[in-house]
């Protein structure tokens, strides 16, 4: 599972998604790739089922799948049935945060219709709405 390896700060405040991507908004490795729509917040464990799916997808062809997020951001909470007042819980998963335009996932060295499948199986994994796009050839 991915977590970074050192933080500026063990419990950030959560903090509001706000704006577009501007950055990593296009398909920089790959073919293609796997745009949020919406914002929110992909948990590594999200962010794994979603490597795991798209591998599966390419059915063992010679694809390559890069992904373009990591959880930087600790998530905090308290433990069930503990009265308030105890202060802020504990670090227990690292999400990433997503703006609509990121690009999350790229697949490339694979047709589109393999690629449209894996990505469409990493999509159901991911709790932001996605859609498929092409690079551009400038």
């Amino acid at each position: 599972m991915l977590q970074p390896r050192r933080l500026k700060y063990r419990k950030p405040q959560r903090r509001k998604v706000k704006g577009k991507a501007t950055r990593g908004n296009k398909v920089a490795f790959g073919d293609f790739g796997l745009q949020s729509l919406d914002h929110g917040w992909i948990s590594a464990h999200q962010i794994e089922a979603g490597r795991v799916a798209a591998r599966h997808g390419l059915k063992g062809s010679s694809g390559k799948i890069w992904i373009r997020i990591f959880p930087h951001k600790p998530i905090t909470a308290t433990p069930q049935e503990t009265r308030m007042g105890k202060g802020k819980g504990s670090p227990i998963d690292y999400v990433a945060v997503v703006k609509p335009g990121t690009v999350m996932f790229e697949i490339g060295g694979v047709s589109e219709d393999v690629a449209r499948e894996a990505l469409n199986r990493v999509a159901h994994k991911l709790p932001v709405r996605c859609k498929m796009i092409r690079k551009e050839m400038v």
